[in-house]
Order: C-alpha cells, then sequence, then structure tokens
C-alpha cells in the first residue's frame, strides 16, 4: 500500500466537541468556514446511531466544503458514515486489524507517546499519528503527563510518517510546535471554546502558513 503523501493528512485537524448536537454541528461549519482542512469527529455518551447520523452530518459538511473528515475511535462509523480516514487510540481496535478491515478505504491515525511505540503504530499500517499530550489541558479527562516537545520532535525523526501534535495546543503555541518537525496540530478547545470559531481557525491556519514542517526523517533503527 502507498503511504499518503503530506497533502493527504491535513495540517489542521479540528476536533468536534463531543457532546455531538446542533451547537457541535454549528462549531464545525464555522471551522469549516474559515477553512479548516480536517475535522475529527469526536462523539461520546450516545448511541451508536446517533454518534452515526453526527458523523454523517459531519461528513456531508465536509465534502461541500472540499475538507477531509476522519473519525476517532470507531472504524465501523468511520466507514458507514462515509469518512476519509479514522483515529485509533491506544484502546481502541489494533491498527492491524483496522487496516484489514478497512483495506485502503480510510486513512488510518495512531496515538503514540514515545519513539518506540510511533515505529510500532507505523509498523501496524497507521498513515500518520497523533502525539501528546504534549502541554497540560482541560478538555479530555484521564490525559497521562504531557510528553512535552522534545519527545515529539523525537517521534518526527524516528518515522517516516505525518506527526500531529495534540492537547493543550493554542495559537501561540503552534509554531514551537511544529519547529520540531511535526506536520501539524490538532485542537479542541482552541475552536470550540472561542466566540468565533472561524476566526480562531483563520487565525490557527495563519500560525500554521508561517511554519512551514520540515521534510520528516527516517528513524534508521528497527525498521
Amino acid at each position: 500500500m502507498t503511504r499518503p503523501t503530506r497533502t493527504t493528512v491535513p495540517r489542521l485537524h479540528v476536533l468536534t466537541d463531543p457532546a455531538a448536537d446542533d451547537r457541535a454541528l454549528r462549531t464545525v461549519e464555522a471551522a469549516l468556514a474559515g477553512g479548516a482542512p480536517g475535522i475529527q469527529v469526536r462523539a461520546k455518551g450516545s448511541t451508536d446511531r446517533d454518534q452515526l447520523a453526527f458523523a454523517s452530518a459531519v461528513v456531508a459538511r465536509c465534502r461541500a466544503a472540499g475538507a477531509s473528515c476522519i473519525v476517532n475511535d470507531r472504524v465501523d462509523l468511520a466507514l458507514a458514515s462515509g469518512a476519509d480516514g479514522v483515529h485509533l487510540g491506544a484502546d481502541d481496535l489494533p491498527i492491524h486489524l483496522a487496516r484489514e478491515l478497512a483495506g485502503d478505504r480510510l486513512l488510518i491515525g495512531g496515538t503514540a507517546r514515545a519513539p518506540d511505540t510511533a515505529r510500532q503504530a507505523v509498523d501496524a499500517g497507521a498513515d500518520y499519528l497523533g502525539c501528546g499530550p504534549l502541554y497540560p489541558t482541560s478538555t479530555k479527562d484521564g490525559l497521562p503527563d504531557p510528553i512535552g516537545l522534545d519527545v515529539l520532535a523525537a517521534i518526527v525523526q524516528a518515522v517516516d510518517v505525518p506527526v500531529i501534535g495534540i492537547s493543550g495546543v493554542t495559537a501561540d503555541r503552534v509554531v514551537e510546535v511544529v519547529a520540531t518537525g511535526a506536520h501539524g496540530v490538532a485542537v479542541t478547545a482552541a475552536v470550540n471554546a472561542t466566540a468565533d470559531p472561524a476566526e480562531a481557525t483563520r487565525t490557527l491556519l495563519a500560525k500554521l502558513g508561517s511554519a512551514a514542517p520540515s521534510e520528516p526523517t527516517a528513524g534508521t533503527d528497527d525498521r
């Protein structure tokens, strides 16, 4: 399978509010109006049918805007909703099984907190990695301690796929995140918790535009 190029993986991933309600959809619409190239669907605490309906609604809006849609945690919902990809955490379906189920139909993201687990995820079939938490954040409970920028830089050097920094990322932190060689960032509060999600999205994109990522360098050990 040919790995997706850097242009396939959005540099900005805007995660949805987990409430999966009309307000969350309005925020998605505003983020897309602000130019968001990728939306990650994070829907919790509702039935599978409600989550599918929400994911399908987000996919439809992304299609209209020419953006990508990635569903968190659930390969089945990603496939059923017609999403472009799925992002899998450490407790979700193993990446190699997700690849068997999805084939080439989905972009598959994996989660990593260290170079060794990053290499394992890529070897299992991950097309990109979400790495964090980078900074302390209150948008998700039960997260481990932040890994920091030095570990993020080490992960970037260890793999040959795009790396996305996540958790606690604000517009003011984008430049230092991308300076590690990371491809881009994923945000929640930096868009969802603002009075103007469209303008917040434009600000994040401007910061990313001023901090073009360097080409990734593959690690030489264990590969």
